[in-house]
């Protein structure tokens, strides 16, 4: 059956292709070696954990990012060498849509088709198509600021699709859905992988069973995986095979000691009767012995937390005092 299904997809001609992609940032590379197809016909997920680099290569494949090295392709085409050419084949759904919120869904749609150069009468019927086919009657003449999040999701599909593109790029669909939203989105995807080729990109394990049937993951900006799902979840589950293939040893944190209080430690008492021998050596005042056998350090903010220390000096002036009070009572 596997087998069949390569030979099948041998035949038909590889619509979306990355070729040795990478992407540098000085030293950093977002992306490395980045290579894989997806032909003609099939849903692919483009899988990996957050950061792993997939919005990047997506953003490279449809030429909103010059690639750093390698060549990315839609339908045959060089997007750096036809970009004009391969945007015409491309609806490309970003994780953010480019949304105006002060327009509604049916002024966006015809903004877009205006853009696009489409001819009045395309554009009139593309927009009663995409509209049914992502369901926005409800909500055709409300501001988009007033939408839901799975509405705005909507609207930019609907904008996608609004050229009539054969391929779709999506990055995140259903991220922030409620489950009822989640559903939907899935459903539509099902529908538009009858006739386009879609690539998905995704962390979600749950978006790869339920709409896609060619998986691509990538982890630390290179492909570890490209297959099918059941040929990744072998011997065990997609998350089981997640794990292994994206798991690094976590950095273990550094141990930090604290200091005790002298007398609080295991030494008790001991260690702060040597505290006065410590400061000697270290060439301050010893401490000042206390009335419980312990010792207290003069510091400048002593006298802050009501301690007191002893000193000579003090001590002489209180005896000068006494001595004068007995004479005076004598005389």
């Amino acid at each position: 059956m596997s087998s069949n299904i390569a030979m099948s997809e041998m035949t038909r001609p590889p619509m979306i292709e990355a070729a040795g992609l990478s992407k540098f940032y000085g030293d950093f590379a977002a992306v490395r070696n980045v290579s894989f197809s997806v032909p003609q016909g099939q849903v692919a997920a483009f899988l990996g954990p957050n950061g792993a680099g997939k919005s990047t290569t997506l953003k490279i494949l449809t030429g909103y990012l010059t690639p750093s090295e390698g060549v990315a392709r839609i339908g045959g085409l060089d997007v750096l060498q036809h970009r004009i050419e391969a945007a015409g084949r491309i609806g490309y759904l970003p994780e953010n849509g480019p949304l105006y919120p002060e327009m509604t869904p049916l002024e966006l749609l015809r903004f877009f088709g205006e853009a696009r150069g489409l001819a009045a009468t395309r554009l009139k019927n593309r927009i009663d198509a995409v509209v049914e086919e992502c369901n926005l009657q409800a909500v055709l003449e409300k501001s988009i600021h007033k939408l839901s999040k799975g509405y705005r999701q909507r609207v930019g599909m609907a904008h996608a699709l609004l050229h009539e593109p054969d391929i779709l790029i999506m990055d995140e669909p259903t991220s922030g859905l409620d489950p009822n939203q989640i559903h939907d989105v899935r459903l539509l995807i099902r529908r538009l992988g009858e006739t386009k080729t879609i690539l998905i990109s995704t962390h979600i394990l749950q978006e790869v069973s339920a709409v896609c049937d060619h998986l691509i993951l990538i982890n630390e900006g290179r492909v570890v995986f490209d297959g099918t799902p059941a040929e990744m979840a072998a011997g065990g589950s997609l998350e089981e095979a997640f794990h292994r293939l994206t798991r690094r040893a976590m950095p273990v944190e550094p141990t930090v000691a604290v200091a005790e209080a002298p007398g609080d430690g295991p030494e008790g008492p001991e260690r702060s009767a040597d505290a006065g021998a410590e400061s000697l050596a270290a060439g301050g005042p010893a401490p000042a012995p206390t009335g419980d056998g312990h010792t207290s350090e003069s510091s400048p903010d002593s006298a802050g937390r009501g301690a007191s220390v002893a000193s000579p000096d003090s001590s002489h002036a209180r005896e000068q005092d006494g001595e004068s009070r007995k004479m005076g009572g004598a005389q």
